[in-house]
């Protein structure tokens, strides 16, 4: 999970590799951004990297707006998951807990750039914070979530360098096969999405 990562088309900005070089290592079946990607070629990176799914952010261009919607619902498993931006309200928080609080396991959101890991009516609130521009916050940070049948497991990775990201380390539970983490968030991924602001 990655949000706010503000890249536009002409900046020197990029996803920094050893992110994408994590994501990588960790086998991720799904990629989730969760808004102001700010140029579509970002989204087409790290869609090479995993299937990806994403939120419209408030500084995203017009193409951005019309392609990606407001909010996502979307299942893997039993286990239910929301997104959302987060903007258009008092703060991020607020408007993710208004939208998902006890409706969904877990609720992704951005917004802030500000990394956030808590509940709120038995939702798992969870916002990665920015791996590019981290403003108000001493750190970068992405997120993993490790889903199985029996359990949601967030991580909240924060990073200072992103070289940091080099010494992170993925037990033998993620060493399955590419090819099983793309089966697995295709045939067990129900997803609906809303293209107004809740």
């Amino acid at each position: 999970m990655i949000a706010d990562t503000h890249i536009y088309a002409h900046s020197k900005r990029v996803v920094p590799p050893p992110v994408l070089d994590l994501f990588r290592r960790a086998q991720v079946g799904l990629i989730l951004h969760l808004g102001d990607v700010n140029s579509a070629w970002v989204l087409e990176e790290l869609a090479q990297l995993a299937p990806l799914l994403a939120v419209a952010g408030n500084n995203d261009d017009d193409e951005l707006q019309d392609r990606l919607p407001a909010t996502l619902r979307f299942s893997v498993g039993r286990h239910t998951f929301g997104a959302i931006h987060g903007d258009g309200g008092r703060s991020a928080k607020d408007q993710v807990r208004r939208a998902f609080g006890g409706k969904v396991d877990l609720a992704f959101f951005g917004h802030s750039h500000i990394p956030f890991l808590d509940e709120h009516k038995g939702t798992v609130l969870f916002n990665p914070g920015s791996a590019t521009d981290r403003r108000w916050h001493e750190h970068f940070g992405v997120g993993i979530v490790k889903v199985t049948a029996e359990a949601i497991d967030p991580e909240l990775i924060l990073f200072t360098q992103p070289d940091h990201l080099t010494n992170i380390r993925f037990g033998a539970d993620n060493h399955s096969s590419p090819e099983k983490n793309e089966r697995a968030a295709r045939d067990d991924t129900h997803i609906d999405c809303d293209r107004s602001t809740p």
